[in-house]
């Protein structure tokens, strides 16, 4: 016996939902990454190109989402009987390659600008001036609220609708906000403590590279664990198992497996029920068993329930 929720998927009523606040961030990230980006090159600060930079990396992956959640919760079809929702995963795997692209490129901007005393290659001619850092303070400033905003609502429809690509997202836009606090800090010191403290707007570009990456790898270690099929916590292994045998008419069982698809949960299951039972006896204790797993967790997508002849006798 099988069984998958596929028809009437609960996440297609939050599909628009999905859309709205991807398209939301897509906006902001085009008007912060043009602010960001020209603040940092006229005022000369390696702290806000980085972070101008990083939101521009962000419309990179917004795109991505809006592709991922126009493709992933199409419903199977024949070239795609399991449905599509590796598309997603795929997209958050792609995010973090992108995210840690951009990490990588700011350190090598930033050490380069620490190797040659402040002139990073041709794009910058000399150090960041004081005055100039209180204006390029303010303009990384902006952005803490406004990505801080994005990240909340991004990952709150992400969780809801278990969208791994959306919750990377989500996290695209706080690590934003996290790299404009550190470049406001960074150009805060600059600002306040003269040219004795030019040097950190460098090495703040530095600590907000290595944070990048971590987050990038992050991010692409859930992907590939979906991606390799692991299993999902013990936890909710444990809460599906005994929602299986809670299931009346069931023996025993065995074979069970779990596998994360998409952000959702894939389950397989033997069950062992009375052999004297009819067909249609065993195809309702199957139903039911398929009925209370789907049940069990909001986050578990699919089961498919094979009845198999106990060989205790009544």
């Amino acid at each position: 016996m099988t069984g998958s929720p596929h028809a009437a998927d609960a996440d297609s009523a939050c599909l628009l939902s999905a859309r709205g606040v991807t398209w939301l961030g897509l906006g902001a990230n085009v008007l912060l990454a043009a602010v960001k980006t020209v603040g940092g090159l006229l005022l000369r600060s390696q702290a806000l190109l980085a972070d101008g930079l990083h939101s521009a990396s962000d419309l990179t992956t917004d795109l991505m989402v809006l592709l991922s959640v126009g493709v992933s919760r199409r419903p199977p079809d024949l070239e795609h009987p399991y449905g599509h929702r590796r598309i997603g995963t795929m997209v958050a795997l792609a995010v973090a390659l992108v995210l840690g692209a951009a990490a990588v490129w700011i350190f090598y901007l930033a050490l380069t600008a620490l190797g040659r005393g402040g002139l990073a290659g041709n794009v910058f001619a000399g150090k960041l001036s004081p005055r100039a850092a209180v204006l390029a303070m303010i303009l990384a400033a902006i952005t803490i609220p406004v990505k801080e905003v994005l990240y909340r609502m991004t990952n709150r429809v992400g969780r809801r609708l278990n969208d791994l690509s959306l919750q990377a997202n989500a996290w695209h836009h706080r690590s934003d906000a996290f790299t404009s606090f550190g470049a406001t800090a960074g150009l805060a010191g600059v600002a306040f403590g003269g040219d004795d403290w030019a040097f950190l707007d460098e090495a703040t570009a530095l600590v907000l590279a290595g944070f990048l990456l971590w987050v990038a790898v992050r991010i692409a270690f859930r992907a590939v664990s979906e991606l390799v099929d692991r299993a999902p916590d013990k936890a909710l292994q444990a809460a599906i198992r005994a929602a299986v045998g809670s299931v009346q008419g069931v023996r025993s069982f065995h074979a069970f497996r779990a596998r994360q698809v998409g952000g959702r949960v894939a389950i397989d299951v033997h069950v062992q029920v009375a052999p004297a039972l009819t067909v249609a006896e065993g195809h309702d204790i199957a139903k039911a068993v398929k009925h209370t797993a789907l049940n069990a967790d909001a986050r578990i997508a699919e089961v498919m329930v094979h009845i198999e002849p106990s060989e205790e006798r009544a």
